[in-house]
């Protein structure tokens, strides 16, 4: 009875209003009434209580796979403790720097031992902001509405990131421990902060860009810049303490044995206790919406100035797993970015293509593969985290093991994926040269294909 009335009601009051909107592409009632049609044969009543009074997420659970995950791996890089970037972006800088944190540990027989982020999140957040007022002068001629103009101004600063900035920042100023410069609650809290740089930067945006247009010249502008960014380091050092230039440090191995108590700058501790060429790493991508076998290069995806912007080669993903197999075996961690919400079992820490099924719960295929994901900013490079482990059965990957920076939460700290799931969300890569075949680093002498900002690859890991 209660659908019959409603019919009746659509019947008689849509079609004055809806029935204009036929020649305009508009819903009309027929339409509706053949939706409303379509709708009541393919649903029970129980379908739709259950969906309306239920997490989606939890309906879509494939329960089959509860406590049937496989927890071995055949080879796994040696790695002691777990990082937590807590409610910041900073994923890039944790993995980044727990790619280096085992070479520290196994060299000098430590049960411990962590970088400092706050220390290069300070010298980040302050390059960002030279890069972005950078980028305001040298487009100060162009309208508001120019689409570069537009892009700096919607993206003046985050605390979001990837590889290539990382190596940037440790060439420039080293590194440090964590306990020589600790996380500050504005280092675990970014949000607050992140938005008082973004409100200051972009009123700086809009003071220079008058400078220009009243005639003043670029010197001008630029001791201008640098005033400004006075006021954003004054904002950081606030926020998370001034970077150390010079500290005393020693430290007590695994057998209990304590080092002799030394004097460092952040530059000669990065030599002493790391001291490998992070240039001899290479970034690589799985993107099938863009020809393999090339090198492409991202504008203004860069950290500095004066760095670089960040370029990898685009490769079928079989090449980029061998590569990584052979890291793996030889005791050496990746940087490794992926859409880390697709079909993610936060609980058991558990990434498998088959972990949620929306399409049986909805009756509605979601079918897109990969390269149309990427087309249509469906999937990108979302969270970064240090690749550690492969699980072999027969020489082939079966499913990998990525140490996360979400303290222990997972399977102990960890994410555990299928080699399915790496097909499908894995983006970025980063190996070093050594397992890399001579004809793939070849393609690095390529002239890069340069991307635009805004380009969908464009999206720093948080």
């Amino acid at each position: 009875m209660k659908q019959l009335l409603i019919m009746a009601l659509i019947a008689f009051v849509l079609p004055f209003s809806l029935n204009a909107q036929e020649d305009a592409g508009g819903i009309s009632t027929e339409m509706l009434k053949d939706m409303h049609d379509r709708y009541t044969k393919s649903n029970s009543v129980a379908l739709q209580n259950a969906i309306r009074n239920n997490s989606i997420k939890d309906l879509a659970k494939n329960r089959y796979s509860n406590g049937s995950q496989d927890t071995y791996f055949s080879n796994r890089v040696a790695t002691k403790g777990i990082t937590n970037q807590q409610k910041s972006g900073r994923c890039w800088l944790f993995t980044g720097l727990n790619v280096l944190r085992p070479m520290v540990i196994e060299k000098y027989n430590l049960n411990e031992f962590e970088f400092s982020q706050s220390y290069l999140f300070f010298y980040d957040q302050l390059e960002k902001a030279n890069l972005f007022l950078e980028g305001i002068i040298d487009t100060r001629d162009k309208p508001m509405d120019d689409r570069k103009v537009d892009w700096l101004l919607k993206n003046p600063i985050g605390d979001g990131g990837q590889w290539t900035g990382l190596v940037d920042l440790v060439e420039k100023y080293g590194a440090i421990p964590a306990d020589v410069m600790p996380e500050s609650y504005q280092a675990d809290n970014t949000a607050m902060m992140s938005k008082l740089l973004r409100m200051k930067l972009r009123e700086d945006a809009l003071f220079l860009r008058r400078m220009a247009a009243n005639g003043d010249k670029i010197k001008a502008i630029e001791r201008k810049k640098v005033e400004m960014l006075s006021e954003i380091y004054r904002i950081l050092a606030l926020s998370l303490g001034e970077p150390i230039q010079q500290f005393q440090w020693r430290y007590k191995d695994a057998d209990g044995k304590t080092s002799e108590m030394k004097s460092y700058t952040p530059q000669s501790f990065y030599k002493e206790f790391v001291g490998i060429d992070l240039n001899d790493f290479v970034m690589f991508m799985n993107d099938p919406s863009r020809e393999y076998n090339k090198l492409y290069e991202i504008e203004y995806d860069r950290h500095r100035v004066d760095g670089r912007n960040w370029k990898y080669i685009n490769l079928d993903i079989s090449q980029i797993k061998d590569f990584a197999k052979a890291s793996i075996l030889d005791n050496q961690a990746m940087y490794f970015s992926c859409d880390v919400g697709k079909q993610l079992d936060s609980k058991n820490g558990y990434l498998d293509l088959a972990n949620y099924d929306y399409s049986s719960l909805m009756g509605v295929n979601f079918g897109m593969d990969k390269k149309q994901r990427i087309q249509t900013y469906a999937s990108g490079s979302s969270h970064g985290m240090t690749l550690v482990a492969v699980d072999l059965l027969n020489d082939k990957p079966n499913k990998w093991l990525l140490e996360n920076s979400w303290g222990k939460s997972g399977f102990n700290g960890h994410l555990i994926m299928t080699d399915d799931w790496f097909n499908e969300y894995m983006f970025r890569l980063v190996i070093h040269k050594k397992y890399i075949s001579a004809e793939v680093l070849k393609m690095l002498e390529m002239k890069p294909i340069m991307l635009p900002p805004w380009d969908p690859m464009f999206s720093p890991e948080l």
